[in-house]
């Protein structure tokens, strides 16, 4: 009887101490999203914020080595900027700010594109320029709440090195694909 009372006791310590676990981490992961948010007004920062997911897209086809996943993804940023070009030209205080580098995205989709690069090497070069005028857009425009952090090859194009912009601190490198996949490190949260 004795014996039954202490597995039972024990049963029940285990079970409350399951329990508690479970609450702890209940109330960890139930924080809410924030909504991101810029100078841009809330229509505009919503074309940002899918200009932005665009780009992830096409990041993600270069660290697979993708060319045709790239040229959709890149096809799809150009459509978004188009847009978000026509809403930034109705807003006299941005304008100035974001359309160059606005620019330099369509024009570096169009050159990325016009190539064959099964190996995406040629493609890199130019998704350079537009991680590096993605990075000032989102500056520039103060997009807040969206989780982007910064990242940074110090080996790529023969040691020069490139930022990229990624929405995980997880480095997964659009320079080299598989080759060297993990090299490089956060230098910037945007938050």
């Amino acid at each position: 009887m004795r014996l039954v009372s202490v597995v039972l006791l024990y049963t029940l310590l285990a079970l409350t101490g399951c329990s508690g676990g479970a609450e702890e981490k209940a109330t960890e992961y139930s924080k809410p999203e924030l909504k991101p948010t810029s100078n841009l007004g809330e229509a505009g920062t919503t074309q940002l914020v899918s200009l932005l997911n665009n780009y992830f897209t096409l990041k993600d086809a270069l660290v697979a080595t993708r060319a045709g996943q790239a040229d959709n993804a890149a096809n799809k940023v150009s459509a978004i900027s188009d847009s978000l070009i026509i809403y930034i030209r109705s807003d006299s205080n941005n304008s100035t700010a974001i359309l160059p580098y606005l620019d330099t995205i369509k024009i570096s989709v169009k050159a990325m594109t016009s190539m064959m690069d099964e190996g995406c090497e040629k493609k890199r070069i130019h998704f350079e320029g537009i991680s590096d005028a993605m990075y000032t857009i989102l500056k520039k425009a103060e997009l807040k709440n969206a989780g982007i952090y910064q990242q940074f090859c110090p080996m790529a194009f023969n040691n020069k090195g490139a930022y990229w912009l990624s929405n995980t601190e997880e480095i997964k490198n659009p320079y080299f694909g598989s080759k060297m996949l993990e090299c490089g490190e956060v230098t910037e949260t945007l938050n």
